[in-house]
């Protein structure tokens, strides 16, 4: 490999490690950030926790986000280093203010933005398929998500339904929905633990296409299990019981968060590492490594911003605000779909403090995102496209 080409690929893996910093410190701080403003977890552990279970997250949920950045973006061209390492700077930048503004932008929209920007430059065609199926997943996350959680909200508050009661069948649904997920860690073909019990098992009676009655049945088990755990907890202490839920529902989707974030960062090697017969994995352990250190150094300002100034949830309403975070991060990673986090917690904070009325909720600052968000989407395209073109006109590098 020549001098100059080994730099420009140093220069790509450490823009890498940058974004995943930037993700760490951003997109993946908001899953904590009800427990937070629910006084739940102080804003210094949570971090910690955040760092933990995104970088877990992230080598085991990885992969297919990953795989549609780096090569699903574009028709006709692959990355270069040098598109990487420009497409990842631009991408790291804007998501770098977000932190520094207290603004969280979503990474997803920079990170597109950018790639196709990079990816039009290098003189690639549009991929228009997928960019219709991004698009719709984006515009539906906010009436989904804001959606399930105001309903979720309006249960918990319901005087018909105790407590005791509405909350652990909210941690027996995400128990059935845990047994369900994806995870490269899992040996053989099976993907899933319920899949995995099922393979132990051997064949049994299909219930539909690709799900059987043991996997039905190890999905059901799950599911009782965090129920009685719940409700015994609750049994002794009410609060501590909706807190300690709080806070396992936030270390889930801070798990989630990490899978669906980590690919924004190592999408664009990809195809560099594969000309390079690195295995997968190592990329999402590098990815891994810059979102726990991101977490642990960044997150506690945006934990802030998103916890305190866009509602003022009770613990009943955060927990609300996390279920559909959980179940949409799930669906982006289960259909490979790049999604930001802060779209999917915001908009989950702000339906579920609906239910009490939009005076908690801060319009001014929900109308100034959305146009950042927006405005990062544009401007990132534009930062790819350009900084590509200069540098290539500079270095003579493509």
């Amino acid at each position: 490999m020549a001098v100059g080409t080994f730099a420009v690929v140093a220069v790509a893996v450490l823009a890498s490690l940058f974004m995943a910093w930037s993700l760490g410190a951003s997109s993946n701080s908001p899953p904590f950030a009800p427990a937070v403003g629910a006084n739940a977890i102080p804003t210094m552990r949570a971090a910690f926790l955040i760092g933990v279970f995104a970088a877990l997250g992230a080598i085991t949920q990885g992969g297919s986000i990953s795989e549609t950045v780096g090569t699903g973006l574009i028709d006709g061209v692959s990355f270069t280093p040098l598109a990487a390492a420009a497409g990842l700077f631009v991408s790291a930048v804007f998501i770098a203010l977000g932190v520094r503004t207290g603004y969280p932008l979503p990474a997803a929209f920079a990170v597109t933005g950018a790639m196709v920007g990079v990816g039009f430059a290098l003189g690639g065609d549009p991929a228009t398929a997928t960019y219709r199926r991004i698009v719709t997943f984006w515009v539906s996350v906010p009436f989904v998500s804001g959606s399930v959680a105001y309903a979720t909200a309006t249960l918990l508050r319901h005087d018909a339904v105790p407590e005791t009661v509405s909350v652990p069948l909210l941690g027996g649904f995400v128990g059935f929905v845990l047994a369900n997920v994806d995870l490269t860690v899992i040996p053989g073909p099976a993907t899933t633990v319920a899949g995995a019990v099922s393979a132990l098992v051997g064949q049994t009676p299909t219930l539909f296409e690709g799900y059987d009655l043991v996997m039905v049945a190890t999905s059901a088990a799950m599911g009782v299990a965090v129920f009685v755990s719940l409700q015994r907890t609750m049994a002794r202490s009410l609060d501590a019981g909706v807190k300690r839920f709080l806070v396992g529902l936030g270390a889930i989707v801070a798990f989630s968060s990490g899978g669906s974030q980590v690919g924004l960062a190592t999408g664009p090697l990809e195809p560099l590492f594969a000309d390079f017969g690195v295995p997968d994995v190592t990329l999402l352990v590098l990815g891994a490594s810059g979102i726990l250190l991101g977490a642990w150094m960044g997150s506690p300002r945006l934990l802030q911003a998103v916890s305190r100034e866009y509602s003022q949830l009770g613990v009943r309403r955060s927990i609300a605000a996390l279920v559909p975070g959980f179940l949409v991060a799930q669906a982006a990673i289960a259909l490979g779909i790049p999604i930001s986090f802060n779209n999917i917690v915001i908009s989950s904070v702000i339906g579920s403090g609906l239910v009490v009325g939009s005076g908690g909720v801060s319009k001014r600052k929900i109308a100034f995102t959305l146009g950042a968000w927006v405005t990062s989407l544009v401007s990132a395209f534009a930062s790819g496209y350009g900084l590509y073109a200069l540098l290539t006109t500079v270095t003579g590098i493509r």
